[in-house]
């Protein structure tokens, strides 16, 4: 996105949602020049687009003068299908979880080249962790993330495996390891990290399927955060497994992924 030098003749539209597309995860404020250079608009044209945006709700300006993402995006968001009614369905299981291991518990999807998070369920007692519901993280650093890519296409496991790089200290960046590390989460059914996402914390992640005539489709992967010393992670498994075939079952029954 950034340095994208501006296209002749873009129609408003397009200007306008190059300036959303200005925004990710990694800078979720911008200045209106940060803007016009990133979404390559010129400057009185980002500021004419970013009165509209903001005015209508799409966007907001802080008192520093710098725009973030507005609710208005945010309530639409939740209105895609695989935030509705993923989100609906899996909604009472990863409370029951949560219930059972007191952890945070998360439900995502790959988008991409990413595992897109499209649910959360915290406590107090919980360990931090950086996902967030809406938030984009690695395939290849995330429990869930890894899940998600034991079950995808093999031109997007290559694609990942080619462009690998550390989160933390942690982070698994040889191809040949992760690629036999794959084969084991293929094989058990459940991945495992520890401190590759974020120092002082762990994961475990299962399938979420969805049975089709031609085998098991994996539609996302259900996931916890843990502190690393915890030493019972494959006892949680069974609980997680439960939940996430109730997920699966109720998924199942709709249109959606019939």
């Amino acid at each position: 996105m950034a340095g994208r030098s501006a296209a002749p003749g873009r129609s408003v539209t397009s200007r306008a949602l190059g300036i959303l597309d200005a925004f990710d995860s990694g800078t979720p404020r911008l200045s209106l020049s940060e803007i016009a250079e990133r979404s390559g608009t010129p400057l009185t044209t980002a500021h004419r687009l970013l009165g509209e945006l903001t005015g209508w709700g799409a966007l907001i300006r802080r008192p520093d003068g710098r725009y973030e993402i507005g609710r208005k995006l945010w309530d639409l968001g939740l209105l895609a299908p695989v935030q509705l009614e993923l989100r609906q369905v899996a909604a009472p299981f990863l409370l029951d979880l949560h219930t059972t291991i007191r952890d945070t518990v998360h439900l995502a999807v790959r988008e991409g080249l990413s595992a897109l998070y499209v649910d959360r369920v915290s406590g107090r007692e919980s360990v931090p962790v950086v996902s967030q519901v809406g938030s984009r993280l690695p395939l290849h650093a995330t429990g869930v993330g890894k899940v998600l890519l034991a079950a995808a296409p093999d031109d997007v496991v290559d694609q990942v495996l080619a462009a690998l790089r550390p989160v933390t200290r942690h982070t698994v960046t040889d191809p040949a390891l992760l690629a036999r590390e794959l084969t084991e989460i293929r094989r058990r059914r459940y991945a495992r990290t520890c401190q590759e996402m974020s120092l002082g914390a762990a994961s475990l992640a299962v399938p979420v399927q969805v049975e089709r005539v031609n085998g098991p489709l994996a539609v996302a992967a259900l996931g916890i955060v843990v502190p690393p010393h915890r030493r019972d992670l494959a006892r949680l498994v069974p609980a997680m497994e439960m939940a996430a075939r109730g997920i699966g079952r109720e998924l199942a029954r709709s249109q959606e992924f019939h």
